[in-house]
């Protein structure tokens, strides 16, 4: 199969032999790809590693051979946020989640148009906890494993001062009564409300949600953790809300 300026977003790049790549990218119209760069070194192969950066958005043409695309030519179409500090750590983060959970070769547009909204979040510097929960509420949606956030497993509309665990199987489990064990591991009515109707929750119920769409992302992914939440401290400030 032949991908002719396709475009897409980086996601991951490590060094492969002694002067090639293995790229991870997110396309528009093929979803994850893995693509082996071959020859990078010399001076005019500099402009194609430098585009080959994660965040940075390419048009590419290559050749799908097995499990792994052969990359011809790949260039940047814009200027890569240029993210520092704790926005660089969610960065990571976000790329993370497509390379674990996004299958090869599945068409994704909706993860695709998300990736692209969390990258422009990132660059102007938006609140990171709301951005990213956000996006892990997008992605789950683009994988069809997203509950309904607006109505409990038994199908009853969201009680704004109710509390309720995520459950993988069954959606959101409303609590009765909440115990201190739960109030941890459960989001409240509100929190969910605006996160599935798009709208900035206040800061305590922007907090409830860290750890329950965090327990639900580690069922999907096996149990098996990210290598981001092992970044601690700094990349624990960048998932918690002001005032957790």
């Amino acid at each position: 199969m032949r991908y002719a300026a396709e475009p897409a977003f980086v996601l991951h790049a490590r060094p492969w032999r002694e002067t090639s790549l293995l790229v991870e990218v997110l396309s528009a119209g093929h979803g994850r790809l893995g693509l082996v760069a071959r020859g990078l070194q010399g001076a005019k192969r500099q402009a194609l590693r430098a585009a080959l950066q994660p965040l940075q958005a390419i048009r590419f043409d290559a050749v799908q051979k097995g499990e792994l695309a052969q990359l011809g030519v790949a260039e940047a179409v814009d200027v890569a946020p240029r993210l520092h500090g704790d926005a660089a750590l969610a960065g990571f983060y976000v790329n993370e989640l497509c390379l674990r959970l996004a299958p090869r070769q599945a068409p994704l547009p909706a993860l695709f148009l998300a990736y692209a909204q969390v990258r422009e979040r990132l660059r102007s510097g938006e609140p990171l906890a709301w951005t990213l929960r956000r996006f892990e509420r997008d992605l789950l949606e683009a994988l069809g494993l997203a509950p309904d956030w607006g109505h409990d497993a038994a199908g009853q509309p969201l009680a704004a001062d109710a509390r309720y665990r995520l459950d993988p199987q069954h959606g959101l489990l409303r609590l009765h009564p909440a115990q201190p064990g739960d109030r941890r591991d459960s989001a409240s009515g509100r929190a969910l409300l605006a996160l599935g109707g798009d709208h900035p929750p206040a800061a305590a119920d922007l907090a409830s949600l860290r750890l329950p769409l965090r327990a639900l992302l580690q069922h999907h992914l096996g149990g098996r953790g990210l290598a981001a939440w092992e970044l601690r401290p700094a990349l624990a400030r960048a998932l918690r809300p002001p005032g957790e």
